[in-house]
């Protein structure tokens, strides 16, 4: 009886193909948006807010170009696949909301908002996963999105940097905030749980 190899170092990193690089580069841009944002609430500096979104457009070109590079390589796996869809949620779920929430909608019903649009997009990614056999047809290749895909979440992402460069975060907030039975809404806030809500909508949307 043979005793099994031990594990080389690196082994996974050996599987990765060209495009799980970029795939990597998405989720790093994310994480960059988280700590930007951070720094903004502890310093006040607006600045912040402008590298976490600029950092999110720079998560969706990586999300683009390693899509386009597996294809070009004809180079596709599950570990890709799982790899994308965690990069997907930690740069368009929970980046723009943190970066949401950052800007100003911190009370009790923004957060339950932005909680939904999270798990929204965690559902959406899920679904996608284990449906896109069967929505390929046997053809390999997903003819279609069901509900809207969660990179959408860089338009929230756009107008909270509009509104950052014209002063509307915080207390200044679009819009203004309502208290209902003592805690606080943002009105702006129901854009994310609109964005959730059409992510887990059975609404097609040819894949380009």
């Amino acid at each position: 009886m043979t005793s099994p190899k031990p594990n080389k170092p690196f082994s996974m990193i050996r599987e990765f193909h060209l495009a799980d690089w970029f795939t990597l580069g998405n989720a790093i841009c994310g994480m960059g948006a988280l700590f930007s944002t951070m720094t903004f609430l502890e310093t006040n500096n607006v600045t912040h807010i402008f590298i976490a979104c600029s950092l999110i457009y720079a998560a969706l070109a990586f999300d683009i170009v390693d899509g386009r590079v597996a294809r070009w390589r004809q180079q596709s796996s599950a570990l890709g696949r799982e790899l994308d869809s965690l990069a997907d949620v930690i740069s368009f779920g929970v980046a723009p909301a943190i970066i949401a929430y950052g800007c100003g909608m911190q009370g009790f019903y923004d957060r339950i908002a932005l909680g939904y649009f999270v798990a929204c997009g965690v559902s959406r990614l899920a679904r996608y996963n284990v449906t896109a056999e069967a929505l390929s047809e046997g053809s390999g290749k997903v003819k279609y999105f069901e509900g809207t895909p969660i990179p959408t979440s860089v338009l929230l992402v756009c107008l909270l940097m509009l509104a950052a460069y014209m002063g509307a975060v915080q207390d200044k907030l679009w819009f203004g905030v309502i208290t209902i039975a003592g805690m606080q809404l943002h009105p702006l806030v129901l854009l994310f749980a609109l964005s959730g809500s059409l992510m887990i909508s059975r609404i097609r949307i040819p894949k380009l």
